[in-house]
């Protein structure tokens, strides 16, 4: 069983490139990490940062440039000397599918090689906490496959999955879902825990892009959280949840059958839910608070990532309540709000095959 690591931003697989594509040396993806974590940056700024010669990186750009990975930008003129030509990745170049499997539905998604999404599908599970057959999982990544132009194709990475660890009464085994997918769709699949997947996800293409250190929680079904500290995901102890998610709102609402299929639909905005609402809000902004109060008697952080589906407002709204509790910290919404453990899952096949360690 292929697992992608708990650190997707440093991982080298050596394996041969993508397809036909021949991404091999340790120079090239080190080249490439670079650009997958920076929106551009120059050959001087290469060199700066990995120590290689300007004759080498000249080597690496154009392979990859011929290979369709790497593209320049726009000149950069009004600085002495002349003008210079920054380097950043071909979104064409790559895409990648990503599978997460939740408390209600299964998401998929296609992103390109900058973590655009440009497929999502969401199947919503027969029962809550079932996952449903395999068969339909395997229809609907083949489906997002034929979204894709045929000359795009061939330069799918791969399909990462995103699982909750332990898995779901009701959930597909881990072993065997991933043994299925590798060959009904014949492409290499990642498979990682989703709440570490999120949050790789969102330091590769979201808010986090450009942070070392941060504390990153993902509200869903419940409450989960990661820590990074110099870009490595700490797991700790993976089941550990808290019980002030969705599901908590969910049992407090006096409808919980109709008002519940709201909350889980991706709309863009929950109906006025009145007073229950506003005690899970509170509820959910306590525990936040107690977790980064007790994490910062040990750890000096100055970021803290709240990534969700439910609604960015929502999102907000409590991070503005830790900020206004906690001052010196910066509290901001995660960035890939449409589908944070699918497009998490999407950065495991270009994490496992272009970065290094």
């Amino acid at each position: 069983m292929r697992f992608a690591p708990p650190n997707p931003l440093r991982i080298a697989d050596r394996a041969s490139g993508l397809n036909s594509l021949s991404v091999r040396s340790y120079n090239e993806r080190l080249v490439l990490s670079l650009l997958l974590q920076t929106e551009a940056t120059t050959r001087l700024e290469i060199g700066e940062k990995t120590g290689l010669s300007a004759q080498t990186i000249s080597v690496i750009v154009r392979s990859l440039e011929q290979e369709g990975l790497v593209m320049r930008g726009e000149a950069q003129k009004g600085r002495v000397g002349p003008p210079t030509t920054p380097l950043k990745l071909n979104p064409d170049g790559a895409c990648s599918l990503g599978v997460s499997v939740g408390h209600r539905n299964t998401h998929v998604v296609v992103v390109d090689f900058v973590g655009t999404v440009q497929y999502q599908r969401v199947i919503p599970h027969r029962a809550a906490g079932a996952f449903d057959r395999p068969e339909d999982l395997a229809r609907a990544l083949h489906g997002a496959v034929d979204s894709l132009p045929e000359a795009r194709r061939s330069r799918i990475a791969g399909i990462g999955l995103a699982l909750p660890t332990p898995p779901m009464a009701n959930g597909p085994d881990h072993a065997a879902l991933h043994r299925y997918l590798e060959g009904e769709l014949a492409l290499p699949v990642f498979v990682q825990n989703d709440i570490t997947a999120a949050a790789g996800g969102e330091s590769l293409f979201g808010a986090a892009r450009r942070l070392q250190d941060f504390l990153f929680f993902y509200l869903g079904a419940r409450l989960h959280s990661r820590l990074v500290l110099n870009h490595q995901i700490y797991n700790g102890n993976s089941p550990i949840s808290y019980d002030v998610g969705v599901l908590a709102l969910e049992r407090r609402l006096p409808d919980a059958v109709a008002a519940g299929a709201q909350l889980w639909t991706q709309a863009g905005r929950w109906p006025d839910l009145g007073p229950p609402f506003e005690a899970w809000r509170s509820a959910c902004a306590e525990q936040l608070l107690g977790l980064i109060r007790a994490l910062l008697q040990f750890i000096e952080l100055k970021t803290v990532v709240l990534s969700s589906f439910v609604p960015a407002a929502i999102c907000a709204d409590l991070c503005r309540l830790i900020r206004a509790e906690l001052p010196a910290l910066d509290a901001v919404v995660g960035g890939t709000s449409a589908a944070p453990k699918a497009i998490g899952a999407a950065s495991l096949p270009f994490s496992s095959r272009f970065m290094v360690d």
